[in-house]
């Protein structure tokens, strides 16, 4: 099936499938979150979240629109205004140069998009960007999101074709309480929403009966709901606890409320959307359909490839298995880091232990003393913008030598073989080093090879409860084209799994067993 083709097949899925979302009028709005709740929503304001949408004006366009020109393999953009509006002169669809106004800015840091209307109601993101980073890191530039390849009208990544199309394929993570309204029949959108960013609503959902109990209980209500009346209560997030003497912290006491990583997956995750109604507080797979660690996606050992962003990443990781939820380390509203560098560790991990020359073995304050630089290694991408790879792996550069994964050491000591990188690990730490808690890669690789037993070390690898869920649910997915009487345990307990990705992948790998064992 061709893009254009599972474009159109979703887009009837989710018309299908839009009843029952919550009501415009559940919708208050930030402003009214605000009186209440000043200090987050001043962490918010200015933040990632903040600025994912804003219409286009001398307040929020941060590119060069001084009749600044950028060519790209000989196809030329000019950028520059009239009006007080913001123009770009660009290629469309049919090839020829057409003069089009943006409507809104789209991110802001490390770089910016803009959004181009067209009046079937639909908004595409133009495939030139505009580099924000200061000057002396390379910034303050136009730039092509592809800047190797030929992109023509008609290729699937031309900025007028659905890929770049803002109301299918971005929308929903970048305002509130968004409603595509796609019409398939005309082929056109009535997209709307109740606020252009992502705002309070956009993670807490509708905020209308929080606002009525706290009316209430302002009016002497004896009673005040358990859940503040909102769908997803995130008031209380997990303590921690590291006690003198100990490296690693404990769980004193769990987080309260909606399962925060569910929250966050909705757009921090790699997947694909089966229906509009969605319900906050819910489990992201009842309307989502998340990117298991297929090939293409990620590497065998579970590390980032493609642009998959960090839920896939951070299910695979031991913060995760131990209760370590997204806030733990992020403060919610302002996004940012709740200490710098390798404080936001030290918060669970002993200095002393692992913030140590004894540990790390590269000078004090240097880059390779950055517990993210060998824990959560960097891919960068649309050209300028890096992201960490959420997994919190050990380094196993000796994976590297006999599977030809990807290692952090390599990543910074260009130039050094894996086999260099693994001899300085085993000198190290010695033979017996902990090897991780990622260990599936000799299985998934056997699999995309067809190699002899591959079966069999994927049931094994379905059945492993010491392993990270999403693991086990891509080797119950991979495990379809090795089929045989030792796979239909791990099938079976796969579709009793409490876990929506085991019974996806059980189902999915249903579809090629014969109607016998399928009823057994």
């Amino acid at each position: 099936m061709s893009l254009n083709e599972l474009f159109r097949t979703q887009l009837v899925l989710l018309v299908a499938f839009s009843a029952g979302l919550s009501h415009a009028q559940d919708y208050v709005g930030s402003d009214t979150c605000s009186s209440c709740h000043e200090a987050e929503f001043d962490a918010w304001q200015g933040s990632h979240h903040d600025l994912a949408m804003q219409p286009a004006n001398a307040e929020t366009v941060l590119g060069n629109f001084d009749d600044a020109v950028f060519e790209h393999r000989g196809v030329t953009a000019r950028f520059f205004r009239r009006h007080g509006k913001y123009m770009v002169e660009a290629q469309g669809a049919d090839g020829g140069q057409h003069e089009y106004e943006v409507s809104y800015t789209f991110g802001a840091v490390p770089l910016q998009q803009y959004l181009i209307g067209f009046p079937d109601g639909r908004y595409q993101a133009l495939t030139v960007a505009w580099d924000t980073r200061a000057a002396e890191q390379g910034g303050q530039r136009w730039f092509h999101l592809y800047p190797g390849e030929d992109i023509p009208p008609g290729d699937e990544v031309h900025w007028t074709a659905p890929a770049h199309n803002w109301n299918y394929s971005c929308a929903e993570c970048h305002s509130t309480r968004l409603r595509k309204n796609y019409d398939a029949l005309a082929d056109t959108y009535r997209t709307d929403w109740s606020e252009i960013d992502v705002a309070c609503e956009a993670c807490h959902g509708p905020g209308g009966g929080h606002v009525a109990a706290a009316k209430a209980a302002a009016q002497g209500a004896k009673e005040y709901p358990a859940d503040h009346g909102l769908a997803v209560n995130l008031n209380r997030r997990g303590e921690w606890h590291l006690a003198t003497g100990q490296r690693n912290a404990a769980l004193a006491r769990p987080t309260k409320g909606a399962p925060e990583i569910e929250v966050c997956g909705r757009c921090h995750a790699r997947r694909s959307q089966l229906s509009e109604d969605y319900v906050h507080g819910r489990p992201l797979s009842d309307t989502h359909r998340v990117q298991l660690l297929s090939e293409g996606y990620y590497h065998p050992d579970g590390q980032i490839l493609d642009e998959v962003y960090v839920y896939g990443s951070f299910r695979q990781s031991r913060m995760h298995a131990a209760g370590v939820t997204c806030s733990d380390c992020h403060e919610p509203h302002s996004q940012k880091l709740r200490a710098e560098g390798n404080a936001v560790c030290a918060t669970c991990h002993a200095p002393s232990t692992y913030d140590a020359t004894e540990h790390h073995h590269h000078p004090v304050e240097s880059t390779g003393a950055q517990c993210v630089e060998c824990h959560m290694p960097s891919r960068s991408y649309m050209v300028v913008d890096p992201r960490r790879d959420h997994s919190m792996r050990i380094p196993r550069p000796d994976l590297s030598v006999s599977l030809g994964v990807p290692n952090a050491c390599s990543q910074c000591h260009v130039g050094c073989s894996d086999q260099w990188s693994a001899d300085a690990l085993e000198a190290w730490y010695g033979k017996e080093r902990k090897p991780g808690y990622q260990r599936y890669a000799s299985v998934l690789i056997a699999a995309h090879a067809g190699g002899v037993g591959a079966g069999e070390g994927l049931a094994a690898l379905a059945l492993d409860e010491s392993a990270p869920i999403i693991a086990r649910a891509t080797a119950l997915q991979e495990i379809a084209d090795f089929l045989g009487p030792e796979s239909l345990p791990a099938i079976q307990a796969g579709l009793a799994s409490p876990d929506p990705l085991m019974r996806r992948a059980a189902v999915q790998t249903l579809q090629d067993v014969d109607a016998t064992a399928r009823t057994q």
